[in-house]
C-alpha cells in the first residue's frame, strides 16, 4: 500500500534524473553553496554508464586495437586470431560495475546530495513527487530550481511485426553476453556504425540497412564514406537507400526476417534498430506545468525552459546536442546559472557569447568522436552547415597520408582531414577527421574553434614531429598556398 511521507522535503534544487548530466548539475549547485536532491528510477549513473558510452567503448576497444596492430610491421602476424568474445564481455561487465551503482551513490553522499530512488514527476511549480519502489510517496519542493535531466530512450519505428520480434536496441546490443552469427543493423548513424564495427570484429556477419545514401549523415560526407569502405572490406553488407517494411520472427525466438520495401528481405539471428532517440518526458508531469508530455523541452542558453523562471532541461532532453559530453557541459553551465540566479537574479548572469552562463558550444563547437574503424571525429560547423549559416567560407582538405606520423602509426594508413575557415575573420569554424587514431586529435581542433584562434596565430602552434598532429601544419600550408 502506498504510504505518503508526511514531512515535505525542501531543497534549493531538485534534479530529476541521475545520469552524468544530473550528477554534474548537483555537483555545480553544491559548489555554489546550494542544497540539492536527485531522483532516479534506474541506476545512478544513467544510460551512458551502463548501456551506452562506457559498455560500447569497452566492446569496441579490442576491435580497434587489433585492427591497428594488424597494420604494424612485425606485429600483424601475432594478432590474426579471433577475439575472445567472452573475455571482451567480461571486461565490459567490469567497466559497467556489473550494473551496480554503489560507487556512484557513495560519490553523491560525499557531496551531501540526497538520493531519492523511484519515479519522479513534476507536481506543479517547483514541486516533484517521487514514488519509491516500495510504493512510498515523497514530496520534494525546490526553493530555486527543478532540473529535468531524464535523457532519451531508443525510438523504434512503427512496423508490422516489430514488437513481437523482440528487436535489439542500443541497450541490448551493449549488454548482450553472446555474439549472434548474423546481425542485421537498421540505421547508419553513430549507434548503428559502432555496433556494426564491434559485432563484426567479434565474429558476426553484419548486414547494415541504411535509409539514406550513406553512413554518419550528420557529419561531413567523407567520414561516412571512409567508414563504409572499411566495413565493406572486412565483409559487411551495407545497403543504402533501403527501407524496412516489416519484421517477422515466429514465436519471438529463432531467426528473424527483415522485409524490405521493394520485396527483398534479409535474414539474421538478431536485428538491431538504431533509428533515433526520443525524450524521456512522457510521464514526468509536464502537463502539471503547462507543457506537453513526451515533448522535447525548449531552453535558452542558460538551459532554462522557455517561459519558466524555475524549470531547467539539461542534456539530451532539450535536443540541442545529444551526446554525453555536451550534456555534462550544459550541466556545468546550468548549475552555475542556477547558483548565480539564487544569489543575484538574472542580473548576476554572464550570458553573452562564450559567457560563464551560456552554453555557446552547443551552437558553435559541438564535438563528436565515432569509435568506428577507422575513427571519425568532428567539431564545430561542417562546410554545408557553415554555408547555410551565411558564412563566407573555404574548406581545406588533406589526405592524411601526407603526414609523416600517419605512415608510422599504421602501414597503409588511409584517412582524411578538413578544416572550414571563415574567410572574413580568418578563424576555424569547424574541423573533421577520419582515420586510425584521430579521436585524440580532436581536442586541438576544439580549442582552435572555441578560442576563435586566428589562422595567423595557429602558425605559431608547432606540432611535434612525427605525430598525427602535423595534420594541422599541412592544413595551414594548404590554406596559405
Amino acid at each position: 500500500m502506498t504510504r505518503t511521507v508526511e514531512d515535505e522535503h525542501t531543497y534549493d534544487v531538485v534534479v530529476i534524473g541521475a545520469g552524468p548530466v544530473g550528477e554534474n548539475v548537483v555537483d555545480r549547485v553544491r559548489a555554489g553553496g546550494l542544497t540539492a536532491a536527485i531522483v532516479e528510477s534506474e541506476l545512478i549513473g544513467g544510460e551512458c554508464s551502463y548501456w551506452a558510452c562506457m559498455p560500447s567503448k569497452a566492446l569496441l576497444r579490442p576491435a580497434i586495437a587489433r585492427s591497428d596492430a594488424r597494420k604494424v610491421a612485425g606485429l600483424r602476424e601475432s594478432v590474426y586470431g579471433p577475439l575472445d568474445a567472452m573475455e571482451v564481455f567480461a571486461h565490459r561487465d567490469k567497466v559497467v560495475g556489473h550494473w551496480k551503482d554503489g560507487g556512484q551513490v557513495d560519490w553523491l553522499d560525499s557531496i551531501d546530495v540526497r538520493v531519492f530512488r523511484g519515479h519522479g514527476r513534476l507536481h506543479g511549480p517547483r514541486k516533484v513527487e517521487v514514488t519509491s519502489p516500495e510504493g512510498e510517496r515523497h514530496v520534494l519542493t525546490a526553493r530555486h530550481a527543478v532540473a529535468v535531466c531524464t535523457g532519451t530512450r531508443a525510438l523504434l519505428p512503427e512496423l508490422p511485426g516489430l514488437p513481437a520480434a523482440h528487436p535489439w536496441t542500443s541497450r541490448e546490443a551493449t549488454s548482450s553476453d553472446r555474439v549472434p552469427e548474423r546481425l542485421v543493423v537498421v540505421g547508419g548513424g553513430v549507434v548503428g556504425v559502432e555496433m556494426a564495427t564491434a559485432y563484426q570484429a567479434l565474429g558476426a556477419k553484419v548486414t547494415l540497412l541504411v535509409r539514406g545514401g550513406g553512413l554518419l549523415p550528420r557529419m561531413e560526407p567523407f567520414l561516412g564514406e571512409h567508414v563504409a569502405a572499411a566495413l565493406t572490406a572486412r565483409g559487411a553488407d551495407i545497403r543504402t537507400d533501403t527501407a524496412v517494411s516489416a519484421v517477422v520472427r515466429d514465436g519471438g525466438t529463432g531467426p528473424v526476417t527483415v522485409l524490405l520495401e521493394g520485396g527483398d528481405h534479409v535474414e539474421g539471428d538478431e536485428v538491431l534498430f538504431a533509428t533515433g532517440r526520443k525524450p524521456r518526458t512522457e510521464d514526468i508531469g509536464l502537463e502539471t506545468v503547462g507543457l506537453t508530455p513526451g515533448s522535447w523541452l525548449d531552453v535558452d542558453d542558460s538551459l532554462r525552459v522557455t517561459g519558466s523562471d524555475w524549470l531547467y532541461a539539461v542534456g539530451d532532453v532539450n535536443h540541442r546536442a545529444l551526446m554525453t559530453h555536451q550534456g555534462k557541459y550544459q550541466a556545468r553551465i546550468a548549475g552555475a546559472a542556477i547558483a548565480a540566479r539564487a544569489q543575484g537574479g538574472d542580473s548576476a548572469l554572464d550570458t553573452g557569447r562564450w559567457g560563464a552562463h551560456a552554453a555557446t558550444a552547443d551552437h558553435a563547437a559541438v564535438t563528436q568522436v565515432v569509435f568506428s574503424d577507422p575513427e571519425a571525429a568532428a567539431v564545430g560547423l561542417s562546410l554545408a552547415e557553415a554555408e547555410r549559416a551565411g558564412y563566407r567560407v573555404r574548406a581545406v582538405d588533406l589526405d592524411m597520408r601526407s603526414v609523416a606520423g600517419a605512415g608510422l602509426y599504421a602501414q597503409g594508413y588511409r584517412g582524411h582531414a578538413r578544416m572550414v575557415v571563415d574567410l572574413d575573420r580568418e578563424v576555424v569554424l569547424g574541423a573533421a577527421f577520419v582515420g586510425p587514431g584521430i579521436g585524440e586529435l580532436l581536442h586541438s581542433a576544439t580549442v582552435a574553434v572555441t578560442g576563435e584562434v586566428p589562422i595567423s596565430r595557429l602558425w605559431h602552434a608547432v606540432p611535434a614531429y612525427p605525430t598525427l598532429s602535423e595534420a594541422w601544419l599541412r592544413l595551414l600550408e594548404a590554406y596559405r598556398g
